[in-house]
């Protein structure tokens, strides 16, 4: 038997030259393929075959070239699902074609619920202030930031823009661990939350 485990990421903007810009991401890379090659191979990195990946939100960019997407898509490991994004739809209400006909392992969706280490965790591109099951110790997972708007109680951006997933997508134990920290470390600075 497979041992399978869970991972989370967003905001991976596969082809979208605006996250080199040192007034957007600047992410370090030379053009969109660099970034494009560096995030398939931190992703094909820690994730399995038989894994499943919780994308949320912000595939790709600049999906008029289906086929790259397509093969880009194919070429990462495991079983992905998205929580669609803002730039995951062609306009209001409607998903990008390209988007669409990927092989997701079940239906876009705006937002999704799993359970991970035993905890609910709630999945969606955008932070939000509340969630279900937040006064019950549920988690919250977004993106849509890129790593820029801090987490709050146990919620956090997970995408690959923040320093402490180095671009590759994270285990529920990491980002847990990391939301653990950051708490020890405001305390004892003498900030409250």
């Amino acid at each position: 038997m497979v041992y399978t485990q869970k991972f989370y990421t967003a905001d991976t903007h596969f082809g979208h030259q605006l996250m080199l810009s040192p007034t957007a991401c600047a992410r370090p890379f030379a053009d969109t393929r660099e970034m494009d090659e560096y995030l398939i191979g931190a992703w094909n990195s820690v994730v399995r075959p038989d894994d499943v990946v919780f994308h949320l939100g912000d595939f790709a960019f600049g999906l008029k070239d289906g086929i790259r997407i397509r093969s880009i898509f194919n070429r990462l490991k495991g079983r992905k699902r998205l929580v669609l994004g803002n730039h995951d739809f062609i306009q209001a209400n409607q998903v990008h074609p390209v988007i669409a006909s990927l092989a997701w392992d079940g239906p876009p969706a705006a937002m999704v619920e799993t359970t991970d280490e035993g905890h609910r965790v709630v999945l969606s591109h955008y932070a939000m202030r509340t969630w279900p099951g937040q006064h019950k110790e549920a988690y919250h997972f977004f993106g849509h930031s890129h790593g820029k708007l801090p987490g709050f109680g146990r919620s956090r951006d997970v995408g690959v823009d923040c320093p402490d997933v180095g671009y590759a997508p994270a285990t529920f134990r990491q980002l847990a661990a990391a939301m653990e920290m950051e708490a020890v470390e405001t305390e004892e600075m003498g900030v409250s939350l």
